[in-house]
């Protein structure tokens, strides 16, 4: 089974909780709040784990928020990397509405880093791939650090033998569909992908179509769209189509992407093709929007679930 390995640059402190109604101009009477390490590729090693399967976690955490990241990772069974970069750590919180259901979603952009910084990280990265490693950088950037930053990687680390899946949105997002990097995988959401293509894309024929273009223009060997409730759009070199999941009744949409590069990293990493990998993927993100805060997907679940997925060709 190929090693997986997730980069985190710009990790945070997770706090989620609940308030009766989100009003504006109001003290707002919360419920004691969960914490749980964050981060794109904090959440997809947690996922892995939760999964049953083991990844190595690559992550830039400082100050007493990151002390009590690692903590809070390690307390998962999780042993993570350092990345070099010692700044300290960022917090987010989100807050669902119990009066709607409605969840609000605040972010802080984290610290700002420098080029001796990204010197730093980019030699831990390099140091730690290994021939045939699926290598997943994920969540946002932090400041200062350039949205080529993981593109310049890519080539090297093909190179390697090792092949990159990146999720990623905004400037970074177009970067990487213009950059024919040699990316192994392209991900993205129906937000990012209108964002990306400066169109609204009204159905599932137009992501399919745009997915394939991307793919076809050497963004990268397999590009997927998720589509929301609906499911994931997937091009690959042998099949396009959709992983319709089973309906579920969400409770937090945090984590469901991760969850989703997870398990789809799980199975390529076994030796299963795409759109196999893309159910798995589809059935842990089901899981995910299950569960409070941000505990991600789990394991029963995810099987449970990955049975009921419908692949329907586009």
């Amino acid at each position: 089974m190929n090693e997986i390995l997730t980069v985190t640059a710009n990790p945070a402190l997770d706090l989620s909780t609940e308030a009766p109604a989100v009003i504006p101009d109001r003290k707002l009477r919360c419920a004691a709040a969960l914490v749980h390490p964050g981060g794109g590729g904090v959440n997809i090693s947690r996922a892995i784990a939760n999964l049953g399967g083991a990844s190595r976690a690559l992550v830039a955490h400082g100050g007493t928020t990151g002390a009590e990241l690692v903590r809070l990772i390690r307390a998962e069974g999780l042993a993570p990397e350092p990345l070099g970069v010692e700044h300290t750590t960022r917090q987010s919180i989100s807050v669902r509405d119990q009066a709607t259901g409605l969840q609000y979603r605040f972010m802080l952009p984290g610290p700002d880093w420098t080029s001796e910084d990204a010197a730093k990280a980019r030699a831990a990265i390099l140091a730690a791939v290994t021939p045939g490693a699926l290598v997943i950088p994920s969540g946002s950037l932090p400041p200062g650090l350039s949205v080529d930053f993981f593109l310049d990687l890519a080539p090297e680390i093909a190179a390697d033998g090792a092949r990159m899946i990146i999720d990623t949105s905004g400037p970074a997002l177009k970067r990487a569909a213009a950059a024919h990097a040699g990316l192994y995988v392209l991900r993205m959401d129906t937000a990012e992908a209108e964002e990306l293509s400066d169109r609204t894309l009204t159905d599932l024929g137009d992501l399919a179509a745009l997915a394939t273009s991307l793919r076809d223009a050497g963004a990268a060997e397999i590009v997927m769209i998720a589509a929301g409730a609906e499911g994931t759009v997937i091009a690959c070199d042998t099949w396009r189509g959709l992983t319709r999941p089973p309906v579920v009744v969400p409770h937090s949409k945090i984590g469901a992407g991760d969850s989703f590069v997870a398990a789809f990293a799980m199975s390529i990493a076994r030796g299963e093709d795409p759109v196999t990998a893309a159910c798995w993927g589809t059935a842990a993100a089901s899981s995910a929007v299950q569960e409070v805060g941000t505990r991600l997907c789990q394991r029963e679940d995810t099987e449970r679930f990955f049975q009921k997925v419908e692949r329907t060709k586009l």
